[in-house]
């Protein structure tokens, strides 16, 4: 029990990304595969399970998400990537970025992978810069 209770209070720093930075997070401790109960913890914080498609956002806004793969959890954003003025396109893209210097893990709109997003949180952005701050 105070296992979990520890547990819970790093998740939430890990969601939170106050202390901790999210990022990439194995969700295995001494062995054992705590991803329900970081599951459990991101619904504790209002991020809901559902598709990037289903997530409302707008292409001046962008919403924090993780996904999880296996034992491990990866933190990023549901936003809208331009291409020109005619051509949008929502995604999730993680922080972690590959050799390319692309996301690591990226989900268009239709794709039917689920990720918890809290729809709550929904930060202004330069559509032309997504990513800076």
């Amino acid at each position: 029990m105070q296992t979990n209770n520890k547990l819970l209070e790093i998740f939430s720093d890990i969601i939170e990304g106050k202390i901790v930075k999210r990022a990439k997070h194995e969700l295995l401790f001494e062995g054992n595969n705590v991803t329900e109960l970081f599951i459990d913890s991101l619904r504790r914080h209002h991020y809901l399970p559902m598709t990037v498609g289903e997530i409302p956002i707008e292409p001046s806004e962008r919403i924090p998400a993780f996904i999880i793969e296996q034992h491990t959890a990866y933190f990023g954003w549901v936003f809208w990537e331009k291409f020109s003025q005619l051509r949008l396109r929502k995604l999730f893209g993680t922080v972690i970025r590959n050799t390319k210097g692309d996301w690591f893990i990226q989900l268009p709109a239709n794709s039917t992978k689920i990720i918890y997003a809290d729809t709550s949180q929904i930060f202004q952005i330069d559509i032309d810069r997504p990513f800076e701050l």
